[in-house]
């Protein structure tokens, strides 16, 4: 896939500067990476996991390494030395927390599966269309299916509803064997999609005895097979879905309905999360009604838990009735797709030149042709002390996401669309927090001022490896779990509060429940007997003004919109929290903001009050006796890899839970309560 002719090395006399030695953690930040992105160290004869300062001398070594290799088959100038020195440079900017790689990097990056099977895995999310099903009528699910098992979040449209007619599908004499391999899964998939539309015959038979048992280790990518159930349940419930379709023409409900099928197959089948969101007409009353659930409580307990649902909105539209939904039950969101194909920044005017854009990708951030696939990387502009140094930092980040860039996937569709734009999304954490400690004003100076030396950078960079310049370069992702390795605020979102617990759910056979406990951590039994432990984590927030219970959710939106303005070409996620006195504000919110917003989604706001909530607001002095418990605890001799695959990792993107807002429980982005609940 990528032909690797020559290795990068970091310096052996620079790693040893690293080695015994752990970065500036956040509160949760250790076991987070411990448990999310420590690959196993190979020939290891414990098995145990990386250290911080090995992951990322992978993912330097890994990123440089794709670089030289970039040069050499175009027969580019490589200076060594220079390499060297940006290389170590760039290893210090994300040990000290200037910047990360997404999830998605620093468990990939530099793994020989990149060089193997190609670049797909170290994207975050990708987009799909099914307005074309009448060509291709599988292609689309197979796509969402493919890319979802790579650790790729996949939003989709519902363009294609009533452009091809379901049929019984005839019965071919013949046997399926599924390959033990994710091309396998989908293979299978698509034989039985394309059956209902009369391009092919299903077989009378299907042989899963090629797919490797239950908890059997996947060497390549990572992580523990499913065995075959969850394939098994995917195409009995394609069956449920379009068997009583036999002669209608295929609606945005059965369109939902499949993609949702697929992605609870995809977290059945060993990966932790799924990111799905769907994008819907405003006017498709059906569309709108999906995860009511006083009209389908089955099929949302099923499957439609697996997306996000959303509306492409028009300029001009009545936002009342879809508006009013939000308020009740947080969807659905919005997504204004003129507006991404019109604009980068909106301070810079309509330039149309992303005029190709389809949809977004499934937390809302990047502007996305349909196949298109996307890059991003996270900054945290609270952690530096001048735009000087931020811009140095923004340098590098460039650097990494336009590498990734270089290789291509092993879909030829999605290279066609990736290879032409280049699309990138430098983001931002911590922005809340920029606020408090540089003033607003400053912080979009920062954001003005930054985004133009991107732009300088990608028009230089470009040049030296001779491909085209990226067509847009910026975005806000929601963030999480990157965001708790140094401890800032995810994305645009504001705190929980200054001083509170945050909790974090294990399996009781988790190797670091055991170092969790001797280092003093409180550790309670789940009140829900499903097998977990709860682990209390005491947080404090270093640049705290006001938590998200003070900022009104007109000032939420405005912080949007001057981020749209300043920052981002692509788009900014955010998930506005409001208060039920603030609910009937939505609408009009929607109607005054539609020029200056190119995506928004909502949640309610309420107390919890339920045992063993995500966050939990504590005192100073609960803070400081929690802390004065504590030491470090020893993840260093065991295996702690236990989660390998994240998504989009933000709050609203896996796993939404649709109650009324009277009963609405916050969707936490880490694995607590609402998401294994409904997942799990």
């Amino acid at each position: 896939m990528f032909a690797v002719r020559e290795r990068f090395a970091l310096d052996a006399r620079f790693l040893a500067q690293f080695k015994d030695r752990q970065p500036d953690w956040g509160p949760l930040g250790y076991i987070t990476y411990k448990r999310t992105y420590a690959r196993v160290v190979p020939d290891d004869p414990n098995g145990r996991t990386e250290e911080f300062w090995e992951t990322l001398q992978r993912v330097v070594e890994g990123c440089y390494t794709i670089q030289w290799n970039h040069c050499a088959s175009l027969k580019l100038p490589w200076k060594p030395e220079k390499a060297q020195r940006s290389a170590q440079e760039m290893f210090r900017l994300m040990w000290d927390f200037k910047f990360l790689p997404p999830g998605r990097g620093l468990w990939m990056m530099g793994s020989e599966y990149i060089y193997q099977r190609g670049s797909a895995a170290l994207n975050n999310c990708a987009f799909v269309s099914t307005e074309e099903i009448d060509t291709d009528f599988a292609e689309p699910f197979c796509f969402l299916m493919d890319m979802s098992m790579l650790g790729t979040g996949v939003a989709f449209d519902t363009k294609g509803a009533g452009k091809v007619t379901i049929r019984s599908p005839q019965t071919g004499e013949y046997t399926h064997v599924v390959a033990d391999s994710k091309e396998g899964w989908a293979d299978l998939v698509r034989t039985i999609l394309n059956a209902y539309v009369g391009r092919g015959k299903r077989p009378s038979e299907i042989d899963y005895s090629k797919i490797r048992p239950q908890g059997s280790q996947i060497k390549t990518f990572g992580g523990i097979a499913p065995g075959p159930d969850p394939l098994k349940e995917c195409i009995s419930n394609i069956d449920k879905i379009l068997t009583p379709r036999d002669g209608h023409p295929i609606s945005s409900t059965d369109i939902t309905d499949l993609m949702n099928v697929i992605g609870k197959c995809v977290v059945s089948g060993g990966v932790r999360r799924t990111a799905e969101l769907a994008l819907g007409s405003p006017d498709d009353e059906e569309y709108l009604q999906l995860k009511d659930p006083k009209r389908c409580q089955e099929q949302l307990m099923a499957w439609r838990w697996a997306s996000n649902n959303s509306v492409i909105a028009r300029e001009g539209m009545d936002y009342m009735k879809a508006g009013t939904q939000t308020a009740f039950n947080g969807e659905p969101g919005y997504f204004w797709l003129e507006n991404a194909r019109a604009y980068g920044r909106l301070k810079d005017g309509p330039t149309y030149a992303d005029a190709k854009v389809a949809g977004t990708n499934p937390c809302a951030e990047q502007s996305l042709e349909s196949y298109e696939i996307c890059n991003l990387v996270e900054t945290f502009p609270s952690r530096h002390e001048s735009l000087e140094e931020y811009k140095r930092t923004l340098k590098f980040a460039y650097l990494y996401a336009k590498t990734v860039t270089l290789i291509p996937t092993h879909n030829e569709r999605t290279n066609a669309i990736m290879l032409r734009n280049r699309r990138i999304g430098l983001s931002q954490s911590g922005i809340v927090e920029s606020f408090t400690r540089h003033g607003r004003r400053e912080h979009f100076r920062w954001c003005d001022e930054g985004y133009q030396y991107i732009c300088k950078l990608d028009r230089i960079y470009s040049q030296w490896l001779c491909v085209p310049e990226s067509i847009k370069r910026t975005s806000i992702k929601p963030s999480g779990t990157v965001s708790l390795m140094p401890g800032v605020t995810p994305g645009i979102h504001y705190p929980h509060s200054q001083y509170y617990w945050r909790t974090i759910r294990l399996d009781k056979t988790s190797a670091l429940v055991e170092p969790l406990r001797k280092a003093g951590y409180r550790i309670e039994e789940s009140v829900y007997g499903d097998n977990t432990l709860v682990v209390y984590f005491p947080v404090k927030e270093k640049f705290f003004l006001r938590s998200k219970n003070d900022v009104s959710v007109w000032e939420q939106v405005e912080n949007v919109a001057q981020i749209q303005y300043y920052w981002a070409d692509n788009q900014v996620s955010a998930t506005i929290t409001f208060k039920p006195e603030e609910a009937l504000d939505i609408p009009y919110i929607l109607e005054l903001y539609e020029t200056r917003l190119k995506s928004i989604s909502f949640l309610p706001l309420v107390d919890h009050n339920y045992p063993q909530a995500p966050y939990q607001a504590i005192s100073k002095e609960a803070f400081d006796l929690a802390v004065s418990k504590l030491s470090v605890p020893d993840f260093s001799t065991m295996n702690t890899d236990e989660t390998q695959d994240l998504y989009c990792d933000g709050d609203k993107c896996a796993a939404p839970v649709m109650t009324p807002i009277h009963e609405q429980q916050e969707v936490d982005f880490d694995g607590t309560e609402e998401e294994e609940a409904v997942i799990e």
